[in-house]
């Protein structure tokens, strides 16, 4: 039988030491490294449930697809050439004075307003029509407080630990820190969540095929219906707290926080950088 001698055992042991100090400075080299890929939130993967892929016979606790719905005549209003032309050229002009504001008055909005603005976002095209979303709009004093709360304890270390030095960098032409006043100032708060997937009236499990894309599509028309409606807001994505904000606010685990958006009129002394937009050549390619 072989035995360990305490020479040999010291040696091992040494070794072993050796071993993880050298995993740790690699690790703290490809953290400190400011070309490497910054940290992702996993509640911001696209979580869109593949199990119902092609040649997959286990469909155990999945709401078989609907096999037909019926349609309707489509009723569409067609607009003269040149009234097109000065609605899309009016539209344009609007939605280019949106920005994104962090300096947001403390008062306060019509609800009715919040309610059509999300029932607009509420019309955006997804995947299957599964609507994979839901908007949790909060305007309690305290539940915003203690939203803030969670946000900037996680983003401080996002800001120091988990974005990386480019990422930071790229950041600070917007004077933008973890520190969200606009979290407490702000009298609506919408957050975001995608639905991973759904369920159907038997308890059975859905599919929400392509739900961080379909739920994206909605945030635009989201922006473009508070713009339009004269508020502001700045889109967030608060790393790493989805999962305490989704316990916080009730929600079930297969909701993903997507964005939060703080909503309001801009505050008196509220200002934006002086940021130029891609001109038509530069973002569109005709073929």
């Amino acid at each position: 039988m072989f035995f360990l001698t305490p020479v040999l055992v010291a040696v091992v042991c040494i070794l072993i030491v050796w071993i993880f100090k050298n995993a740790d400075r690699r690790l703290e080299k490809k953290e400190g490294d400011p070309g490497a890929r910054p940290w992702v939130d996993e509640d911001l993967k696209d979580g869109t449930d593949l199990c119902q892929g092609e040649g997959d016979t286990d469909t155990d606790g999945w709401q078989e697809p609907e096999e037909s719905v019926e349609h309707i005549p489509f009723s569409h209003t067609r607009y003269p050439e040149k009234e097109m032309v000065k609605r899309a050229q009016e539209f344009y002009e609007l939605l280019n004075k949106r920005r994104s504001v962090r300096f947001i008055s403390s008062e306060q909005v019509p609800m009715e307003v919040i309610d059509n603005v999300i029932k607009t976002a509420g019309t955006a095209p997804s995947g299957a029509h599964t609507e994979p979303w839901t908007f949790v709009v909060v305007t309690d004093q305290e539940m915003k407080h203690r939203i803030r709360e969670i946000i900037e304890e996680e983003e401080e270390i996002n800001y120091t630990k988990r974005m990386g030095a480019r990422w930071v960098t790229d950041l600070k032409k917007l004077r933008t820190s973890w520190i969200k006043e606009y979290l407490d100032t702000a009298p609506v708060l919408i957050l975001v969540f995608k639905q991973v997937h759904g369920f159907a009236a038997n308890g059975k499990r859905k599919v929400h095929y392509y739900n961080e894309i379909s739920v994206a599509i909605a945030c635009g028309l989201l922006l473009a219906a508070l713009q339009n409606a004269g508020l502001v807001t700045v889109t967030t994505t608060p790393l790493n707290c989805g999962p305490r904000l989704r316990v916080l606010l009730g929600r079930p685990p297969q909701e993903k926080l997507l964005v939060l958006l703080p909503v309001g009129y801009p505050s008196e002394e509220a200002t934006v950088p002086d940021l130029k937009r891609k001109t038509l050549d530069q973002i569109m390619v005709t073929v």
